[in-house]
């Protein structure tokens, strides 16, 4: 039952790419560069992309103006996420979170574990939602992008996936709360 259920539409989501780098720029941004052809691949929408240094209140800040953007549904950062002092996506983005995905770093870390073997450990990929937006972090590398998306942010960004999917889950997102404005 893992599958695409053709009998239903497809519906677009509005994504912003976020990637946290010292050294890249919109030119040399390759991660950035596969998940922004992923995304027009699949029939989403890239609604902003943006480039932040390793700075946890950098990526808070780029981060909170999406969240607070109704246009903006999805989040997927690139980098920052291994072990060495400078990574530190994980600790700003889970500084955002209401709810952590738990399942989507474990999941992803079986994915890359398939592919990589144990150097899927320093990974430290999550994932979560904030004010009724998904925000997923993945690593730096294009071969990570590359399993993130079409590994799992594929599917679950595909109304159409059974038996479950996050992307019929964005209505019900924020309820028991005020609604987003705009």
């Amino acid at each position: 039952m893992n599958k695409i259920d053709e009998t239903k539409p497809f519906k677009p989501v509005n994504i912003a790419v976020l990637t946290v780098s010292d050294t890249r720029t919109l030119e040399t941004d390759k991660s950035g560069d596969t998940l922004v052809e992923r995304i027009a691949r699949d029939g989403h929408v890239l609604v902003d992309r943006a480039i932040v240094t390793d700075d946890i209140d950098k990526i808070r800040a780029q981060v909170r103006k999406w969240i607070d953007d109704p246009n903006v549904e999805v989040v997927i950062s690139t980098g920052g996420t291994g072990v060495t002092g400078r990574d530190v996506t994980p600790e700003a983005m889970e500084g955002l979170f209401e709810k952590k995905i738990e399942g989507f770093g474990e999941t992803f870390r079986w994915i890359s574990f398939q592919k990589i073997g144990t150097s899927t450990m320093q990974s430290r990929a999550t994932a979560g939602v904030a004010n009724a937006t998904y925000i997923f972090a993945l690593p730096g590398s294009t071969g990570a992008c590359k399993d993130g998306w079409d590994d799992i942010l594929r599917q679950q960004l595909d109304i159409r996936f059974r038996p479950c999917n996050f992307a019929e889950l964005m209505p019900r997102l924020n309820e028991g709360k005020m609604p987003r404005s705009g």
